[in-house]
């Protein structure tokens, strides 16, 4: 129907001899998702992403876990952000810029992102060579460095305090998801254009 904004959706498949990844993502969602991946504690922060990001989420994702998470974890990073480019489109209109800041009981997480298409990571999360529940966080900055430079996109993680691993970790997730969240949005003032002197994102 002629008027309607095009659908901000993007399905991505990824499959190699480590992984095997279908994955669909609806910017313009609710934060619905459905995950299955073979890492619990993993799954369940891209739930948290989805749901604080208002983005829908699908992921069926299987992966040589048995040898080492890694493949897994860096595989779905990189089709999550081929997901988010492609769902982008053009970028007119959007905001481009989102800066969030989620506490989490005695942690503080922080996460900037512009959607400028040059890939950058700057993580400040020193969380490495631990593990929550099943989950080796040495692999979150590589999840984060995999969807962003997928992605194409400028993203600042920071943890500004907090001891407790669960916590830093999921506000990590959330922080990013309400930073996309803002960065995403349509902004009607500037409806068809551009966000960018250049010209193009």
């Amino acid at each position: 129907m002629s008027g309607q904004p095009a659908a901000r959706q993007a399905r991505v498949e990824r499959k190699t001899k480590e992984t095997d990844i279908v994955l669909h993502l609806n910017l313009d969602g609710a934060g619905a998702s459905k995950i299955q991946t073979p890492i619990p504690f993993f799954s369940h922060m891209l739930e948290a992403w989805s749901k604080h990001g208002l983005m829908d989420l699908a992921v069926e994702a299987q992966g040589d876990v048995a040898v080492d998470q890694h493949h897994t974890v860096e595989d779905v990073g990189i089709v999550l952000g081929q997901a988010l480019r492609q769902a982008l489109g053009d970028k007119k209109g959007i905001v481009r810029y989102g800066t969030a800041f989620v506490p989490m009981d005695e942690a503080l997480v922080s996460a900037s992102v512009d959607l400028s298409g040059r890939p950058f990571l700057v993580f400040g999360v020193p969380v490495a060579r631990a593990r929550v529940s099943n989950f080796d966080l040495d692999l979150l900055q590589e999840f984060f460095r995999a969807f962003a430079f997928n992605a194409e996109m400028t993203l600042h993680v920071t943890l500004h305090y907090g001891h407790n691993l669960h916590h830093i970790t999921e506000a990590v997730f959330k922080a990013v998801g309400r930073a996309l969240a803002e960065a995403t949005r349509i902004n009607p003032r500037i409806a068809g254009l551009t966000p960018s002197t250049k010209g193009t994102l």
